[in-house]
């Protein structure tokens, strides 16, 4: 097996544990601490720890650990965030949120530079072209990683499923499902029993147990690279660690960045309806918590499949058409979640919608993410780290007005900053179009038109 291809695998197969437990562990946070909002801000803390992290974190960690360091001490703050979890309150779930939300962007920056780095060299070996690389190697990473949500919220139903379930849900209840659940007006019923104390203890050992095991694999398993600052032929040095500190912000001197901003904030946006308001609006209120498990394990599974499949397409369709596919997908889905009144006699439609969500989101996470890589291949740290960022920025947002807005404002928000988004997009493409037909000596001659100055910070 080609040595990047491993380490592609060692990566995908340390997030595939880490996030079992975490993603599990999101996807129940707003239906098992709903008293007080406790879930909800738990998530709205986590990422806005995030949003701080992403501004200065990522280029320092990498330029100081490297690329696998990071990651492995990054995943450690996931698993303080289980064992937070055991003894739920403002005093646990809150820190343990904030230490997890400064993992998260070095982490994940770390993970983007990591593959982008490995697929280039591998490109530069095979004499291919080496976006098609990055592009095949995020496919499998998000194939793997996204089968998480499987595992994850299996376990979850299996644990929750040996809680007896009481009863239909009442159609009074079912009234304030969905698009009509204002300001977490649903009310409980036995059908929505809350689990036992011993079934959460067992839940969120097998989680913290596979977040151990991320991080020992990662750590005994992953081979280091050097950043990409010192990957150059040895003709640069390294950052001093105050330009490194700063380089987030000074990417966003790029034209092309600022316009991209919307993608990853409505990543965020999207990710955040599905964990939070999904799951308890629509799954829990009119199904009960132990349906949540399989409604998401529908999503993961089908994200992960498309994952790959997209990673594939792009070197054949290109990325445009993959954005537009997701965009449309999305679209459709928003405009059913508002018309729609979920009622348990239609138990499919839980399945097929969140199923459909998996096969935009799966768009946006690898198309995003090997757009920067391309896009910002001299700046790789930075332009993950302001990925991150604007991402984290949307979860902050989405959670953060979930407890006093009503479900169906939450889904016309996430309507508008879609379309805003895709046109955003729209316009680096044709920015991209013309610098590659404008001739080659202009190019050469005005660099700073198209960003290209960020190359020589």
């Amino acid at each position: 097996m080609d040595r990047s291809l491993r380490n592609v695998l060692v990566v995908s197969l340390g997030f595939l544990l880490l996030f079992t437990a975490y993603g599990g562990l999101q996807n129940l946070q707003s239906s098992l601490y709903s008293e007080a909002g406790l879930g909800v801000a738990a998530l709205s803390t986590l990422y806005c720890g995030m949003l701080l992290s992403s501004m200065f974190l990522p280029p320092v960690l990498i330029q100081k650990l490297g690329c696998k360091w990071t990651i492995v001490t990054s995943m450690c703050c996931y698993v303080a965030f289980s064992l937070g979890n055991f003894y739920a309150s403002w005093y646990t779930l809150v820190p343990t949120s904030v230490l997890l939300g400064l993992g998260a962007a070095p982490l994940w920056s770390a993970q983007g530079t990591y593959l982008t780095i490995m697929g280039n060299a591998h490109a530069e070996k095979a004499g291919k072209a080496g976006k098609d690389v990055v592009n095949q190697y995020f496919g499998i990473f998000f194939l793997i990683f996204q089968s998480s949500g499987v595992w994850g919220n299996l376990i979850s139903s299996l644990v929750f499923g040996q809680t007896p379930t009481h009863g239909a849900v009442p159609e009074e209840q079912l009234l304030s499902c969905g698009a009509s659940d204002c300001l977490m007006a649903t009310a409980s019923s036995n059908s929505t029993s809350h689990p036992s104390q011993e079934l959460i203890y067992t839940l969120l050992g097998i989680y913290t147990g596979s977040g151990v095991l991320a991080v020992l694999l990662t750590a005994v398993l992953l081979e280091p690279v050097k950043g990409a600052q010192r990957t150059r032929e040895g003709k640069e040095r390294a950052p001093r660690t105050w330009s490194a500190l700063l380089s987030t912000f000074k990417l966003f001197r790029d034209k092309r960045l600022r316009l991209l901003v919307l993608l990853p904030l409505y990543s965020g946006f999207e990710q955040a309806f599905l964990a939070g308001d999904y799951t308890r609006s629509y799954a829990t209120c009119a199904l009960g918590i132990q349906y949540v498990g399989y409604v998401m394990i529908c999503f993961a599974a089908v994200n992960a499949l498309c994952s790959l499949l997209y990673g594939k397409l792009a070197a054949h369709t290109g990325r445009t058409a993959l954005f537009a596919l997701g965009a449309a997908t999305h679209l459709s889905c928003i405009l059913a979640l508002l018309l729609w009144r979920p009622h348990p006699s239609q138990l499919a439609v839980f399945f097929v919608l969140s199923g459909l969500w998996g096969v935009a989101d799966a768009v946006w996470q690898t198309q995003n993410n090997a757009l920067y890589g391309v896009l910002f291949e001299d700046n790789k740290e930075a332009a993950f780290a302001n990925y991150r960022l604007w991402e984290a920025l949307g979860f902050v947002i989405a959670f953060g007005y979930s407890s006093f807005l009503c479900v169906s404002v939450k889904l016309y928000i996430l309507l508008g900053v879609l379309s805003l988004a895709m046109v955003a997009y729209g316009v680096v493409e044709c920015l991209e179009s013309r610098k590659l037909t404008r001739p080659l000596a202009v190019r050469q001659t005005k660099p700073e038109e198209e960003g290209e100055t960020q190359t020589k910070m």
